[in-house]
């Protein structure tokens, strides 16, 4: 069905036109005219379906401009899918008066909502903990309210905002509409349809390629204790300006952007567990360029929208096909190429077939690039930079290089000088493949957290007393009393030799070469 045969107003077909709409997708086709009927809805549908629009449309026709009251409630697990659905209301209204929608979320000061409030609202979406907090204050009235979303239920009871959800739904009549939207069916969430939803339609998107853009999409099978040194060489060999490093655990991500920071990569982590003052300043940084690398966890990563990621890497495959799709669709933006490589490790390669079976698009298998690789790729972006550059305005840097030249230096060792410069993380007389057993080696270290030891103190003793890349370390587990770091196996001499007689953070550590795993 066509956007412009939709039973919505003409100004809601003109605005969805201008935002790009023009063949309903599959869910949207099915939702909106049930709705619009008065009929509960159970929307199955996974991340990129259209969704948004299918609740979003008639949610906004059935207001009543004449009544400045709250009509609708949007329910969304993060501030970020919140700020996204009223984004996206906001540009549906575009040729539509006398409706008002406010986001209402944590982290920001509950004052300037409660103004926002007082001066009349039709919608709000919001998230289930600010919502209550409005309800205790009195300045969310709920007496009025006829319709209401649940969108990624799923994701709202994994964050544990069931017994909030449910306090909401309570305070709002029973006369109401309430729909329900969720990539997933658990029995939780079957419970809270059958209580609270009148006789609903289950309407399910079909299965149909997952819509990506242009994205070239690649996987790299290795063990698991081999993805520390995996990532720093992917985010060496793509060099993109910006990168996403998705983790499946909050714990996750905070080790390896520990990892990474301590590896000198420019790099933030966002998770769920973060104070939202924070996760606005991380964003504020990667949107700004300031930092060039999140890491983040699917939940955190809702809503974000920045143009210009040029790589996403899945650290861990998600477990849910959809969120793959959430993932890679924050690169390829802006009708722009984009990367993605996932790495597999022992059973998660079998993920990638309900991955390839949702997409329908073939992931193919790469090599991890060796050093030499990564050299070459560097000296190509080097090239290109610098033949984009002498397009124009090289007049003086000409005569530098010709001053140099008549005293000195040769233009040519100029150059190669210059290029050593620009190229010097990726030495190709470093390890090679990381996947051979024999080529790695670890060793213990007797300091652990209880001395107050984190990744990045491990990484730059070994980088500062033996002389070698915190690069080439691979992965570092810091115990209660003790380290592992994996060395590979031609740098283990250095470091027994380097670290001899040091001290790790004011203790004095022995390095020694594991046979056996020690034991705690």
């Amino acid at each position: 069905m066509r956007f412009d045969e939709l039973p919505v107003s003409a100004q809601l077909k003109r605005a969805a036109a201008d935002m790009g709409f023009t063949e309903a997708m599959s869910i949207q086709a099915k939702t909106i005219e049930a709705i619009l009927e008065g009929r509960d809805v159970i929307g199955q549908a996974k991340t990129g379906s259209g969704k948004t629009a299918a609740f979003a449309l008639p949610c906004i026709e059935k207001i009543n401009t004449n009544r400045d009251e709250l009509q609708a409630v949007i329910l969304a697990p993060t501030r970020e899918l919140a700020m996204q659905i009223c984004g996206e209301i906001r540009r549906l209204l575009k040729y539509t008066d006398n409706i008002k929608v406010l986001a209402v979320y944590g982290g920001q000061p509950i004052t300037e909502q409660i103004r926002a409030l007082k001066k009349g609202v039709n919608i709000i979406v919001g998230t289930p903990g600010r919502v209550i907090d409005h309800i205790k204050r009195h300045t969310l009235k709920m007496g009025n309210v006829s319709y209401v979303v649940l969108d990624e239920a799923d994701e709202m009871l994994n964050m544990g905002f069931r017994e909030d959800i449910e306090k909401i739904l309570k305070k709002i009549p029973e006369e109401r509409q309430t729909l329900l939207f969720s990539a997933t069916m658990p029995k939780a969430i079957l419970d809270i349809a059958d209580k609270y939803l009148n006789d609903p339609v289950h309407i399910r998107a079909e299965e149909e390629p997952a819509a990506l853009p242009d994205i070239k999409q690649n996987y790299i099978e290795m063990k698991e204790k081999t993805k520390p040194e995996a990532l720093c060489r992917m985010l060496e060999y793509y060099g993109s300006e910006l990168s996403m490093v998705f983790c499946n655990t909050k714990k996750r991500v905070d080790n390896v952007h520990e990892a990474l920071k301590a590896r000198g990569f420019s790099a933030e982590a966002l998770h769920g567990d973060m104070e939202q003052p924070k996760r606005d300043k991380v964003m504020k940084k990667f949107r700004s360029r300031r930092v060039n690398i999140l890491v983040a966890t699917d939940v955190a990563a809702r809503g974000i929208d920045v143009e210009d990621v040029g790589l996403v890497i899945n650290y861990d495959l998600p477990q849910e096909p959809e969120f793959y799709v959430h993932r890679i669709g924050r690169t390829g933006r802006a009708g722009k190429s984009g990367i993605a490589v996932s790495f597999a490790a022992g059973k998660e390669k079998e993920r990638l077939k309900s991955i390839t079976a949702l997409t329908k698009k073939k992931i193919k298998p790469m090599p991890l690039p060796s050093y030499e690789d990564i050299f070459n790729e560097k000296i190509k972006r080097l090239i290109q930079n610098a033949q984009n550059e002498t397009r124009q305005g090289i007049e003086k840097y000409l005569n530098v290089v010709e001053d140099i030249g008549n005293n000195t230096m040769t233009p040519s060792l100029l150059a190669a000088g210059l290029i050593k410069m620009m190229v010097k993380n990726a030495d190709t007389d470093d390890v090679g493949d990381i996947d051979e057993g024999p080529d790695i080696r670890t060793v213990y270290i007797n300091a652990g957290s209880r001395d107050g030891v984190r990744i990045k103190d491990i990484v730059g003793a070994l980088a500062g007393e033996c002389g070698i890349q915190g690069s080439v370390i691979g992965d570092i587990q810091v115990e209660k009393e003790y380290t592992l770091a994996e060395i590979p196996k031609k740098y283990v001499r250095d470091v027994l030799k380097g670290m001899k007689g040091k001290k790790i953070k004011k203790k004095s550590v022995s390095v020694s070469l594991v046979k056996d795993e020690p034991k705690a």
